[in-house]
């Protein structure tokens, strides 16, 4: 139970710094092009 709850946060802030990168990255191209 423990290692399935521990599985899931890690997903979960997984899937957080990837939008976060992905967030980032379209906020520079947005930059660059105006």
């Amino acid at each position: 139970m423990i290692l399935k709850d521990y599985y899931l946060v890690f997903i979960s802030l997984l899937i957080l710094i990837v939008g976060v990168l992905i967030g980032v990255a379209f906020l520079t191209l947005l930059e660059r092009k105006i």
